[in-house]
Parts: C-alpha cells; structure tokens; sequence
C-alpha cells in the first residue's frame, strides 16, 4: 500500500504541475520557475521511492535475501547523484533563461479586457513591488481564477506570470537607477530579493546591466 500511495501522490504532482505550467498559484512569483522545478523533483523521487520499495518487496517474497541491500545502495546512490547535480546545476537557481510560452495569434476578447484590468490595477496599486506576491492574490484582486488569470497573460503577452511581473518590477528599477538610487537600493524596492535574479531580468529586458545602465541614465538626463 505504502509504495501505491507514493506513486499516487507523485503522479498527482506531476499532473497538477502540468496542467499549471510554471505559474503555481501559491509560489512567490520572485522565485521564478524554481517552486515548479523543486516540486517535479519531489513527484519523481515519490515515484522513484516507490520502485525502490516494490522492488524489495518482490527480492523478499522470491527469497532473493541479498538482493534488498542492493537495491537500497544503488537507489540511495542514484538519489545522491542526483542531488548533487541538482545542486551545481544553474538551473536549480533559476539561472538560465525560461522559455517564453507560446503566444496566440487570436487571443480572446476577454483575454485582453483581462489583462488590460490587471494592468489598470499595477498601475493604482503597485502590487508587483512586494516580494511575496503570487498569483494567487493577484487573481484574488481582480475576482478570477488564477489558471484564467495566467491563460490570459500568456496569450495576450507571450510570457509566464512571472515575467510580466518582473517587467514592471525592472521598469520600476530603471527610475530608481535614473532618480540616484544604488544597485542594490533598485532591486529591493522593486520587489526582488536576489542580485542574481535581479540581474538576469535586468539583462533580459533592458540589454544590459544595472550598474551600466546608471552611466546612461546620466547621460539621457
């Protein structure tokens, strides 16, 4: 019973991160697609644990006694493996660059009055500057669901609910670059708690640099 339920509970969470993408409802949007990595990863080992119990199980009923160390050594092993790849990958922080999802061609009506609401709210209410926001609450604002909110952000704008947010946190950065602010001033008044992610979004939406960017604000100024 015990691995079944493993393997229900992971393959619940497989399921559920599928039909959702990288746009956990719950999960900080700072953080990226990270929640959505380090909760794949929890469905797989679930799954993976599973195997590995069933395995035994089945070395003990055909009386194959020395086969259970075995099976927990190379399991125990791969698991380890896996955690150190994970843990010099730069992916685990975030660090590469998401794929945009793919934008329609024809999105809805709706879709656009949608996002146009949800633009009109950032722009009463700076939301996006709150480290801790998720999609969730956002959804909450505008009395949605939040798998509508996040459909609609991606068919309208080509990209996850994270970088729609990101793009307003940088563009809020760029003024406190242009108004005299620090690096590390900017990115903590926008809403990001990491130089790394900040960075990247900065680079990804701007070109270059913050540090480089201050010079040329002097200069358009």
């Amino acid at each position: 019973m015990v691995p079944a339920i493993f393997v229900l509970y992971g393959l619940a969470i497989l399921v559920k991160l599928h039909r959702s993408g990288d746009d956990l409802p719950l999960a900080r949007l700072e953080a990226g697609r990270l929640p959505a990595r380090i909760w794949g990863g929890i469905g797989l080992a679930l799954i993976l644990s599973a195997l590995s119990d069933a395995l035994i199980a089945l070395a003990i009923m055909t009386g194959q006694t020395g086969l259970p160390p075995v099976i927990v050594s190379v399991f125990s092993s791969a698991a380890l493996l896996a955690i150190g790849l994970l843990s010099i990958s730069p992916n685990a922080m975030g660090e590469t660059e998401a794929e945009s999802p793919p934008q329609s061609p024809h999105p809805s009506e709706e879709d656009a009055h949608l996002v146009q609401r949800l633009d009109a709210l950032l722009q009463t209410d700076t939301l996006y500057l709150d480290p801790a926001l998720t999609l969730a609450r956002l959804a909450r604002r505008l009395h949605v669901p939040a798998k509508q909110l996040s459909s609609a952000i991606n068919l309208v704008n080509g990209e996850n609910v994270s970088r729609y947010i990101n793009r307003h946190r940088i563009h809020h950065a760029c003024r406190a670059l242009e108004d005299g602010a620090n690096v590390t001033e900017a990115m903590l008044s926008s809403g990001f708690n990491t130089k790394s992610n900040f960075n990247r979004e900065f680079r990804r939406i701007t070109g270059t640099t913050p540090r480089e960017w201050r010079p040329e604000a002097g200069n358009q100024r």
